[in-house]
């Protein structure tokens, strides 16, 4: 599968089609991925979010459509989980028959018994006290937060890249979208990942929050019922909140921000982030 740079007129393209050749396009590209990877060396990273479920369900019904086996699903713990997440992903994994194991970043969350925690940087292994240097980071000690600059990069992208290495997965498809985060404006369907060495598939790019609802609806695709009671975007649980009471697909999606209940000191370092490999 070639490595092909999108052209802004292109997206603009993309995210205008209607919902059938949108998920028609994402159906495509999922279908080449399998084509061109061996499926015993592509994982699935899913949240248990609307997004990632959706591109599960995506990647379930290609694989119905052309005899293929739905891949590894890599859950990433961060430490700070909602239940509700936990108890939809354990009920989806038994009815769908998936492939489910979860990254974890064992070494860091050993060293803290809860949320606020301080670590220190000697007390933890080579591998994170050579990413924390990576970071430029040069404090001795940090507060165990998954959603901090330190804690982000330890809690999930380690954590992937560990899980990547270990089971030597070439393609990673993860469900991010255009519209979500200015980071993300311009990524392409695949790209290629340093260190490890990977791709990452992303086929529901020209997505929107409106669209991924009205497929979820349209198909009855499952969700976690946090969405029900107000939230929006999904992260660690003491750092996210929800913007409203009503469920997320009532609320006005096009004139307020789709992550204004994240963390935002992470919002703003995203950039930096997804430099050093995040999703």
């Amino acid at each position: 599968m070639k490595l092909k740079k999108i052209k802004p007129e292109k997206r603009q393209k993309y995210q205008s089609f209607d919902l059938k050749n949108k998920i028609k396009l994402s159906k495509k590209i999922i279908k080449k991925v399998f084509d061109q990877f061996d499926w015993q060396k592509i994982a699935l990273a899913w949240t248990g979010g609307k997004d990632s479920t959706l591109l599960l369900w995506l990647i379930k019904e290609v694989g119905r459509e052309n005899d293929f086996k739905i891949p590894k699903i890599i859950f990433v713990d961060e430490g700070d989980v909602f239940q509700e997440i936990w108890r939809f992903v354990e009920k989806i994994t038994k009815d769908w028959q998936l492939d489910f194991s979860i990254a974890h970043n064992k070494d860091v969350s050993s060293k803290a018994e809860k949320i606020g925690d301080i670590i220190k940087v000697a007390d933890l292994n080579q591998r994170n006290q050579e990413e924390i240097k990576r970071l430029g980071f040069a404090k001795r000690e940090f507060p165990f937060q998954p959603e901090s600059f330190v804690g982000n990069h330890l809690m999930k992208t380690v954590a992937t890249n560990i899980w990547l290495e270990k089971n030597k997965a070439e393609v990673l498809f993860t469900g991010v979208r255009w519209d979500e985060q200015p980071a993300r404006a311009e990524d392409d369907f695949l790209r290629r990942m340093e260190d490890p060495l990977h791709f990452r598939a992303e086929p529901i790019l020209h997505f929107s929050e409106k669209d991924v609802w009205q497929t979820t609806h349209q198909f009855k695709i499952p969700f976690v019922d946090l969405y029900q009671q107000g939230y929006r975007s999904l992260g660690a649980k003491t750092t996210t909140d929800k913007p409203a009471d009503k469920p997320a697909w009532e609320q006005d999606l096009e004139k307020t921000k789709e992550r204004a209940g994240r963390q935002q000191d992470k919002e703003k370092i995203m950039e930096r982030l997804r430099a050093l490999g995040y999703m």
